[in-house]
This record gives C-alpha cells, structure tokens and sequence, in this order.
C-alpha cells in the first residue's frame, strides 16, 4: 500500500508543458515538507522542488522560471506546473515527504512517474 500517490507523467514534445500531482494521508500532508525529485537509472536523486507545510518553496536552479510548486492543504494534493521542458528533464520523477525530528528524519516516497521529453 503507497501513501504517497503521483498522477501525471507520460510523453512530451520539447517545449510543451505537463501537470503532474502527489497525494498524501493527512498526518503526512499537515506537517511535512513535501517535494519532488527526479532520476535516471542508475543515476543519483536530484532535487527539483519543494514546498513547507507553511507554503515556502524552493527550487533547484535548472528548473527556476520553468517549473512552479504548490500545495493544496484541503486536497492533501501537491503539485508540479512543468513549463518549457526540454530533453534534458526526461527523467523518473518522485514526489517526497520530509519531517525532521531531533535524531531522525522521516521520508516518505512514492513510486515515480516517468517523464520523456523528446527533441
């Protein structure tokens, strides 16, 4: 059973846009800072976005002014606007929820969904 839950992915032609979305349980989505990431096979995570609890986002530099984050606390539903894509962003994508406690952190991970970006 996944608590984390993606919607979206699939095939795109260079330039074009895609949505894709997470949805978590309410003990995560209440308190967790949530995110996405993204790999290749065989290649490391590499961090792409996030979003606090409170609303505060960050993004990774090569996707800053292309891609934009956001949360919708009612829906538990986290989501990723993904504009201007390019080959280089063709990757399995995975959505992330993160808390820190005093000697841990807990995570939280869905099970990905592929995004390919063709020339």
């Amino acid at each position: 059973q996944v608590q984390l839950v993606e919607s979206g992915g699939g095939l795109v032609q260079s330039g074009g846009s895609l949505n894709i979305s997470c949805t978590a349980p309410a003990h995560i989505f209440r308190s967790y800072t949530m995110a996405w990431y993204r790999q290749a096979p065989g290649k490391q995570l590499r961090f792409v976005a996030s979003v606090t609890s409170g609303g505060l986002t960050n993004y990774a530099e090569s996707v800053k002014d292309r891609f934009t984050i956001s949360r919708d606390n009612a829906k538990r539903r986290m989501y990723l606007w993904m504009n201007g894509l390019e080959p280089e962003d063709t990757d399995n994508y995975y959505c992330n929820a993160r808390y820190l406690f005093p000697t841990d952190i807990d995570e939280d991970w869905s099970e990905g969904t592929q995004i390919t970006v063709s020339s």
